[in-house]
């Protein structure tokens, strides 16, 4: 690492620090990475950075253009590496968010990552809530929810049971204008955003319109819609009294773990709050914490305010303001309050914090310390080298070897990554051999990593197979031929819950009640339940498939209209044969109508009273 020193240039970029087997320890940024690198080498009274450096064995680093893109590859490697020494925002990416998508007639729906395909507004801590205000947007503003395409209008002949019972006001066939429908997106869009003020001003402009028009039955509904806003926003607590956008942060420190508050204030008054638990080492100081989480925070929520206040500096201030203010379109302030009214504020957020904290360590251990407690006998019982932070499972699914498909689950401290999930159609092996599937999944999957494919990395602590010996063989057999049989691999079979470690001659056997075969087990069946969903989902396509290629004068093109206009095969069964004569002539229509309904065998008719999709 000294060596390395005399390299660094003094430019800005990210760096990482790294142990003696390669796991990145410590993620940071750096306006000269020549000084910041330097820094770690001398004499300090810093715990932590003293118990880092003993640690690290290597260090690289990575040169970007300014000093804001190195912010923005340190959140996004953080996220992606969890380094045990970086404070880290806990499980970020399952937040849920609400989506207005980019569509002629835009529907929302929840999302659980964001992209450039509409706005997002969030993310929320709470499901539930999420769901219960796409309700009451449902109710007040009656935007679709479904998924049928409306390029072209009418897109079906009748409504459906939503616009009947006052939730959507029907694009679908016309009976609300592109115009009037864009206004309601709008309304919705000022909700979310917490302007109530505007909001109602807009209400009641269109209102007075409407009735100046002598429109009364739009002037009422836009009357309604007014007293559903003001009753929603009757109950919320002011907490300043001239208009403000802003964010209230206050912290509380447990062992191991904290508690950060996060107030939004819309207009004066107190719209929703979040309260999220973050990871950190030992030795973190309220300034350190909050420069981690308004990194990670704010460099996914789509919802940033004017002002953020907190209750302390931050490291990097103008970085941090420069970068938001782009992400926001408009200037952002961070306040660092230390007296007046606003500071009394963000006690209150902090006693919240504090209560919050309170009541989730006193349900029990902290979710963190009891997954990294379970990790760590994983380690002692498999004598693993390292913790293994990352577990992938392998499971098989076929049906006398047909329509063979692979899952790959990934866990991360104990608990799911379903964003990381992978699955496989078995390609090369044929007939009934679960063996020689998973070699084949296990190397397709390696391959993807060392060609640098990003949705394969990093590579697993320790990887699971569902079965016994013969399927571990066959997987360590797949990474030997691919120069990665470091990583290690064991084998859980369902029988009699025995453990098969290579080398070894007798399986491991651990009690029922250990909490490290508890683990196994959970990753384990959540592999099978991934691979027997897809191999369902594999079966019912091939089985529609082949139903529709045998309708007489149905080909590709004329398939494509029926989804198009039906959304699915369950939409296509349910049609009428005149709904289906506005795609197909009749007598294709006719043929298809009866295929679809006089099924050969009970489980013919048990894949169509399943299937849900479309053909891929």
């Amino acid at each position: 690492m000294e060596a390395k020193l005399k390299t660094l240039p003094p430019e800005p970029g990210v760096y990482l620090f790294k142990d003696a087997q390669g796991e990145i320890l410590y993620v940071g940024k750096a306006a000269s990475l020549k000084e910041r690198v330097r820094s770690y080498f001398q004499t300090t009274s810093d715990l932590k950075t003293q118990r880092l450096m003993r640690e690290a064995s290597d260090f690289e680093y990575i040169v970007t253009r300014t000093e804001r893109d190195a912010l923005i590859l340190e959140a996004t490697l953080i996220r992606k590496h969890q380094p045990r020494y970086n404070i880290r925002l806990k499980d970020d990416k399952r937040y849920p968010y609400i989506k207005l998508t980019d569509e002629p007639f835009p529907r929302i729906e929840i999302a659980r990552r964001t992209a450039r395909d509409g706005q997002y507004f969030g993310p929320y801590t709470n499901g539930d809530a999420v769901r219960e205000t796409i309700k009451i947007l449902q109710k007040i503003f009656r935007l679709r929810t479904c998924a049928l395409s409306l390029e072209k209008i009418p897109a079906r002949q009748r409504p459906c049971l939503d616009h009947y019972i006052g939730l959507c006001d029907a694009p679908c066939v016309g009976a609300i204008s592109h115009q009037e429908y864009e206004k309601l997106v709008e309304g919705a869009t000022l909700f979310l955003r917490g302007r109530r003020g505007d909001l109602i001003e807009e209400l009641r402009a269109r209102m007075a319109e409407a009735a100046k028009r002598l429109e009364f039955e739009r002037a009422a509904r836009l009357r309604d819609q007014i007293a559903a806003v003001e009753r929603l926003f009757s109950g919320q607590q002011e907490l300043v009294a001239r208009p403000s956008e802003r964010d209230l942060l206050g912290y509380a420190f447990g062992d191991g773990i904290a508690c950060v508050q996060v107030f939004f204030v819309r207009e004066g008054k107190l719209v929703g709050r979040d309260s999220l638990f973050v990871e950190v080492p030992p030795d973190t100081g309220p300034s350190e914490l909050l420069t981690a989480f308004v990194k990670q925070y704010y460099g996914k929520t789509e919802q940033i305010p004017k002002e953020i206040l907190v209750p302390c500096a931050l490291d990097e201030p103008d970085a941090i303001e420069h970068w938001l203010s782009e992400r926001r379109g408009g200037p952002v302030k961070l306040k660092a309050i230390t007296r007046g009214p606003n500071r009394r504020l963000l006690e209150l957020v902090a006693h919240n914090a504090e209560l919050a904290l309170r009541a989730s360590l006193s349900s029990g251990p902290s979710s963190i310390r009891r997954e990294r407690s379970v990790l760590s006998e994983l380690q002692r019982v498999l004598g693993l080298e390292k913790l293994p932070r990352r577990i992938e499972a392998y499971d098989i699914s076929n049906l006398h070897g047909a329509h063979a498909v692979g899952s790959m689950v990934v866990f991360w401290d104990g608990s799911p990554r379903k964003s990381e999930y992978r699955r496989f159609r078995v390609q090369t092996v044929s007939g009934i051999d679960d063996v020689a599937m998973i070699a084949e999944v296990l190397r397709r999957r390696i391959e993807r990593a060392r060609v640098g494919d990003e949705r394969f990395l990093p590579l697993p602590d320790l990887i699971l197979i569902d079965g016994g010996k013969g399927q571990l063989s066959a997987a360590r057999a797949a990474l030997r031929q691919l120069g990665y049989e470091g990583i290690p691999t064991i084998a859980l079979a369902k029988e009699h819950e025995h453990i098969f470690v290579e080398n070894r001659a007798q399986p491991l056997v651990l009690s029922r009640e250990s909490p490290a075969l508890h683990l196994l087990q959970g990753i384990r069946d959540e592999a099978h339940r991934f691979a027997l969903t897809y191999h369902r989902v594999v079966r019912r396509t091939r089985f529609l498939e082949s139903v529709l290629d045998e309708i007489e004068g149905l080909g590709p093109v004329r398939k494509q209209r029926l989804f198009e206009r039906f959304g699915s095969v369950q939409g296509i069964r349910r049609a009428s044969v005149a709904e289906l004569c506005t795609v197909l002539p009749d007598a294709v229509a006719r043929r298809l109508y009866n295929a679809l309904r006089v099924p050969s065998s009970p489980d013919t008719q048990s894949l169509l009273e399943q299937t849900d999709g479309s053909p891929r």
